[in-house]
């Protein structure tokens, strides 16, 4: 039995997370959830990934106990701190360094869609065009910019601002058939006559999270990056929920080999759960003049904090990235004998790292299905998709092995719940039309 949450009388109906999962929650800690009325429930959803270090993660914890205790500054605007010093220093030797990345950040506030706002904005300054190229499926955020460049339609459903001068061009294996789609973006900008005009940036996702855990291969990857240098468009990768770990390294474009010129995080760079977004840019792109892209909350000191303990914690070395590569190949392997043993759903798994998906090609529906049995188990686990077609599989990177094993054993019970309830009534339609 589940809590009841007076709330719902009092806040307004664009409430989501909450009608999906209806349970108020009291306490939290690694990749578990306790309500109100002590029921456990383990987390595959971890924030939308804005949890990637867990809930309350007591490693990173203790940092920002002692930063309140001291009286850190906790909001600077974008004033100078130790605690934003001590982050920029660790990001630069840590995570730019090693990966001979050269980037100047900007700090906005508080979210990600604030960082492709702000990327989008630069972007049309530097090359003074004012043109955008996105992909279907594409998800960058519900401000009007970020909306713009976002590719399904119930999140535009009854916004009236028109696509700010933005085209859609398939992703990586979109179109059925079509092995590189990358080369009908080259034919469009290289075809005067074709209505796409020479834009200022390509946004996109190496795997599109919200958009059904569509994963773009390297070579696609090289091909779009190749396509921006040879027209001199900017390469923007939104790595606001792939990024800082998800797909197993701490770029999601680290596999591909390509240096973007913009990179957007966000989510699980504040490392703790607090808001923060950064935009990496090359340094000769930082045109801005003196408070021309701000807002109050960039200076989010405790972030800093949390993000440069989580830093030191855990990629000054490659272990982290190769347990999370261990746990992806535990679920990868789970859903590909779900798919064996169930072969009449023709199920696909797909995505990299601990972001996973499943879908059924002849049965879209049951991704819902799936979601709400394995909530009636005591999983949280969301989907994904321009139908809600994908189960999503996105648990912290610092899930236990054993609590891994609990949550596939009740993924594993609700899927086989569903599935066995739909073969009882197939079995029993043709029993009766014998």
């Amino acid at each position: 039995m589940t809590d009841q949450n007076p709330s719902h009388e009092l806040e307004s109906e664009v409430r989501s997370y909450s009608r999906a999962f209806p349970i108020v929650i009291k306490r939290a800690q690694g990749a578990r959830l306790w309500t109100e009325g002590n029921e456990e429930y383990l987390d595959f959803l971890a924030g939308a990934g804005s949890l990637n270090y867990g809930h309350n993660n007591p490693l990173l914890k203790q940092s920002i106990l002692d930063h309140l205790q001291s009286d850190g500054l906790v909001n600077g605007l974008d004033m100078a701190s130790v605690a934003k010093n001590e982050f920029m220093e660790t990001f630069q030797k840590h995570i730019l360094e090693p990966r001979d990345l050269e980037y100047k950040m900007q700090f906005c506030g508080p979210t990600g869609t604030n960082a492709v706002e702000a990327a989008l904005k630069l972007a049309r300054k530097v090359k003074q065009r004012s043109g955008i190229i996105s992909f279907t499926n594409g998800f960058h955020g519900m401000t009007l910019g970020s909306l713009a460049v976002t590719g399904n339609e119930y999140h535009k459903e009854d916004v009236y601002s028109g696509n700010t001068n933005v085209t859609f061009m398939p992703y990586d294996r979109y179109v059925d058939g079509v092995e590189d789609s990358s080369a009908l973006l080259r034919k469009a900008l290289e075809d005067t006559s074709s209505g796409t005009g020479l834009p200022a940036a390509v946004i996109l996702e190496t795997v599109q999270g919200e958009g059904g855990i569509n994963v773009a291969r390297s070579a696609w990857l090289r091909s779009v990056r190749k396509i921006c240098d040879d027209f001199d468009i900017l390469m923007i990768v939104d790595d606001i929920q792939m990024g800082c770990g998800r797909t197993g390294t701490f770029f999601s474009f680290e596999e591909a080999d390509i240096k973007p010129d913009i990179v957007l995080l966000s989510k699980s760079i504040g490392a703790y759960g607090l808001p923060m977004s950064v935009v990496l840019m090359r340094p000769e792109l930082d045109t801005w003049n003196p408070g021309q892209h701000n807002g109050t909350f960039r200076g989010n000191n405790l972030a800093f904090v949390a993000a440069t303990r989580a830093i030191n914690l855990y990629w000054r070395d490659n272990n982290f990235s190769g347990a999370i590569r261990k746990k992806s190949a535990r679920i990868r392997d789970f859903l590909q004998q779900i798919a064996r043993t169930y072969p009449e759903a023709e199920f696909e798994v797909r995505g990299r790292g601990l972001a996973l998906g499943l879908e059924s090609r002849n049965a879209p529906e049951l991704a819902n299905e799936f979601r709400q049995q394995c909530f009636h188990e005591k999983l949280i686990i969301e989907t994904a998709g321009a139908r809600d077609q994908v189960l999503k599989f996105l648990p912290p990177l610092t899930i236990t092995e054993s609590e891994l094993e609990a949550g596939l054993r009740k993924a594993e019970k609700a899927i086989s719940t569903v599935l066995a309830s739909k073969r009882a009534g197939a079995d029993k339609k043709i029993a009766g039309q014998a």
